[in-house]
């Protein structure tokens, strides 16, 4: 009997059809370069993939231990005839196979630390990686992942480590793309590609061509055929110069993604899971924490059109200004994209804008409080959109080293070109500064809109009452900032019966309906409140919100990871640490929190 003694034996093992495959897994030998698993985006791709396999020597194959070696398929020593020819023929394998074609997955079990030290455990823990591969098969996978220049990876959590000790940075390391350390690999692909002359299938030189350009701008083709949109990036990317150019989806993987690189950036201090699931602590740059009145202008073609209670200036000195200001202003950073949808995305009296932004503080909080990415993309179609330009105005030439909060607090400003329309905001990285879709679109450009095509963009809250006979009423109230609007909307009534519903907390955009009654929407998609006084008494509902998958920004750090700030609690801690990153107690004479503390939550 054929392998008897194998205690692991298949029982298919002489079955005469053999198996049926549904993945196809290749795998070298690589210190650095190769993240832990990486899945092919197509048949071509994956071809490539096993063509440029590579591993440091061992004492199995003749040459310098360490050294690395391209082994296209694990074939080079084996292969019969011209391993140009058995290229193409995987290439067009394909043909043969199918809607049946196996997706084909690259592992890297061999990654090692500064230290030099293996990061994976390997062996037995390999298993963690193949469930991975099997939730990934089918064209609906349940496995997690995000797009990378290279191929589809795993997210941080994706692959089950329950009862394994590794840390989320080690997985974190184990799955990063070093675009740098790529593009000096597609010189060495080049090279080896060479030897073969113009027998080298075009599919691969296409696909080696391809990965170079994902590389460089890390972007996938533009998902839109939205001519004005893709000629207003063009400009952009032109303009700013940035290092790379990324088109944001709106997934829940994407912000799982973006959320682990700004903790890996020290942006964001992620809190203790338990207490906090999925929530993080940003502390900006001290010069950086509010709304800067003073830098907000309303360039209208009229001053008068600005009036006397708004900073105005000629729209096209201002733009002109601005252009200096935003000509390399990204060099060094990312270009994000982010179409996003003011209010439901089937709502007749919803609005669309794309900000282009090089901070990814503002994609995550953006995807919290608009409908944003390919869904709002789709919806926009080739429709119109409030073009809003964003730089924190920090570009990382000559080798500067980045910081925690890049800003640029000597050079500010908030403008609004309103008959364009337009927003443009350089140098500040806070809040409705550079959240555009918040202050700058919602109410001040709104309100210009509005007022021409006759209905209101209102600085008011939308709350459901109930009483105990079942009659429902909506009203809207406006109140300035710090005088309780988010606690109303929220509000926990105290007389029986009575039941208050949230609508929204901050913006109301009102329209007469067809039967002649006043309608309000809420153009946002979650909360972007004050912390400091917010507590159970004054607001429970906001308490609750905040329990998970939220974003603090310039609050107070405790010992066990949590968040704290003035008025949250009646007892206050002994011990902190301040918005600002130093040691607090109750006696130190500085606020643990910066008033103007805010929390990001759904």
């Amino acid at each position: 009997t054929p392998a008897s003694q194998c205690p692991v034996i298949d029982s298919a093992w002489e079955n005469p059809n053999g198996v049926p495959i549904c993945a196809v897994i290749f795998g070298g030998r690589r210190p650095r370069l190769i993240p832990l698993v990486t899945e092919a985006f197509i048949w071509e791709h994956g071809v490539f993939m096993g063509s440029i396999i590579s591993s440091e020597l061992t004492a199995a194959a003749e040459g310098t231990v360490g050294e690395v070696r391209r082994d296209p398929f694990a074939m080079l020593p084996f292969c019969g005839y011209n391993m140009a020819d058995y290229f193409k023929h995987w290439v067009f394998f394909r043909n043969k196979l199918g809607y049946n074609t196996p997706k084909i997955f690259y592992v890297n079990w061999f990654r090692r630390d500064e230290k030099g030290e293996f990061l994976w455990p390997g062996f037995g823990e390999n298993s963690r990686v193949l469930k991975w591969i099997c939730e990934r098969i089918g064209t609906n996978p349940i496995g997690k992942s995000i797009l990378t220049p290279i191929g589809h990876v795993p997210t941080v959590d994706a692959i089950d480590t329950a009862g394994l000790d590794i840390a989320q940075d080690v997985m974190q390391n184990l799955l990063n793309v070093d675009s740098q350390q790529w593009l000096k690999e597609i010189q060495l692909i080049k090279d080896f590609y060479s030897q073969f002359g113009d027998k080298m299938p075009e599919a691969l030189t296409s696909e080696l061509q391809h990965l170079e350009k994902r590389l460089r701008l890390f972007e996938s083709e533009p998902p839109t055929t939205n001519t004005k949109l893709l000629s207003w990036i063009e400009e952009m990317k032109q303009l700013c110069k940035p290092e790379k150019i990324r088109w944001c989806t709106g997934t829940d993987d994407e912000y799982d993604e973006l959320c682990n690189e700004l903790v890996k950036s020290g942006t964001f201090i992620r809190l203790n899971d338990k207490l906090r699931p999925n929530s993080f602590l940003a502390r900006s740059d001290p010069k950086d924490v509010a709304r800067v009145e003073s830098c907000t202008f309303i360039c209208s073609k009229s001053k008068d059109d600005a009036g006397p209670t708004n900073n105005w200036a000629e729209p096209e000195e201002m733009r002109s200004k601005l252009l200096k200001f935003f000509d390399g202003s990204m060099q060094g950073r990312t270009m994000y994209i982010i179409p996003f949808c003011m209010g439901p995305l089937d709502s007749p009296y919803s609005k669309f804008g794309v900000q282009v932004t090089d901070s990814a503080y503002v994609v995550v909080n953006m995807k919290i409080m608009t409908r944003m990415g390919t869904k709002a993309l789709a919806a926009l179609g080739d429709h119109w959109f409030l073009p809003c330009l964003h730089s924190v105005g920090m570009p990382l030439v000559g080798g500067q080293k980045d910081v925690a909060w890049p800003c640029n607090p000597d050079n500010r400003y908030i403008v609004h070109f309103p008959d364009d329309p337009s927003v443009m905001s350089y140098g500040s990285g806070y809040g409705g500064n550079a959240l555009l879709g918040k202050k700058c679109y919602a109410l001040r450009i709104a309100s210009t809109m509005a007022r021409k095509e006759g209905w209101l963009a209102e600085h008011c809250l939308i709350l459901g009452l109930k009483s105990p006979e079942g009659k429902k009423y909506y009203v809207c109230a406006g109140f300035p900032s710090a005088c309780g609007k988010t606690n109303l909307a929220m509000l926990v009534p105290t007389i029986p019966g009575w039941t208050v519903r949230c609508v929204g907390d901050d913006i109301a955009w009102l329209h007469v309906g067809q039967d002649g009654r006043l309608y309000a929407i809420n153009p946002e998609a979650g909360f972007f409140g004050v912390a400091p006084g917010t507590s159970n008494q004054s607001n429970i509902s906001a308490m609750v919100a905040m329990k998970k998958n939220t974003i603090f920004t310039n609050v107070a750090l405790t010992a066990e990871g949590d968040i704290w700030w003035e008025g949250m609690t009646k007892e206050t801690p002994s011990e902190l640490i301040d918005w600002t990153g130093q040691k607090w107690t109750p006696n130190c004479g500085r606020k643990a929190a910066h008033p103007n503390a805010r929390y990001t939550t759904p």
